[in-house]
């Protein structure tokens, strides 16, 4: 879905002991077989995640698996040369999460379409209705009535996109086993079956909590404007130019897009030598 703004605050509220509930440990039933969505998004995959030429999905190590970053680094330094620029500047990314696959994906729902400040506070509220992150379970959530998520500044919206993701978990449409199991393309399809998570949000959680590598945010405007200032492009880039620019990126698209963001964060301001290349190029 939409795009948070990251930054770092403090929270500033906390929630009070009486809106605390408990639940008793409960087992999720694991999924077996995948019963079939009649409803997927329709969106181009192709132009987010990698395939082979059959149009099968490719495999690749994650991102946290020793030296990988390493090795995204050597293959972007030597594709790219404005990109080199940019590693140059800033330090090497870092791709860690221990959250669970359900917990990531109902972060990102709350996260969704919030200032980050916003966002942070009602997070911390929402882990301590639950006692704790490891209580957020399909079945807990289930047994919060979307009242009690509307009194620590849930949208009843939102928490119908919660209700609708525990509710695939329980049924056993999804699992965090089998979600870790499957291809991207498959992924891609499954978890925008689920209301409110949409591509940017997919992707996102594609990158930061399963680290894969190959993965091209198309949607995401940080990217997007990182590609028009480190290339010069006259307009900002749509999936199609940004599938085009990043193809020599690939299989580490995630990391290259992860230097997009940082050079944002830096306001748009490149590195001089960096500089000097675009400006060659759009005199070119």
């Amino acid at each position: 879905m939409k795009k948070p703004i990251h930054t770092s605050d403090n929270i500033s509220q906390n929630p009070s002991a009486s809106s605390k509930i408990t639940f008793p440990p409960r087992k999720i039933r694991k999924l077996t077989t995948i019963t079939p969505i009649t409803k997927i998004a329709e969106i181009p995959v192709a132009t987010a995640i990698s395939t082979n030429s059959d149009n099968s999905p490719k495999i690749f190590k994650p991102l946290t698996f020793k030296g990988e970053v390493d090795i995204a680094l050597r293959h972007l330094r030597d594709k790219d040369p404005l990109l080199a620029t940019l590693i140059d500047a800033h330090r090497p990314p870092t791709f860690e999460s221990s959250r669970s696959p359900f917990l990531s994906l109902a972060k990102s729902i709350l996260y969704q379409q919030l200032a980050y400040k916003a966002a942070k506070s009602i997070y911390a509220r929402f882990v301590a209705l639950f006692n704790g992150e490891d209580n957020i379970l399909p079945d807990a959530v289930l047994a919060v009535s979307p009242q009690q998520l509307r009194e620590i500044g849930v949208s009843y919206r939102k928490a119908s996109y919660l209700r609708d993701l525990a509710e695939k978990y329980t049924d056993g449409i999804l699992s965090d086993e089998s979600i870790v199991e499957m291809d991207d393309v498959t992924m891609f399809k499954m978890l925008t079956s689920v209301k409110g998570i949409g591509a940017w949000s997919v992707h996102m959680f594609m990158i930061f909590s399963l680290h894969k590598p190959d993965v091209l945010p198309v949607g995401d405007l940080g990217v997007r404007k990182g590609l028009q200032v480190l290339y010069g492009l006259k307009e900002l880039p749509g999936a199609l130019k940004m599938e085009e620019v990043c193809e020599k990126w690939k299989p580490y698209r995630s990391v290259g897009s992860w230097y997009m963001w940082r050079l944002m964060e830096a306001k748009g301001v490149l590195p001089n030598v960096a500089k000097a290349a675009v400006t060659s190029v759009e005199a070119a």
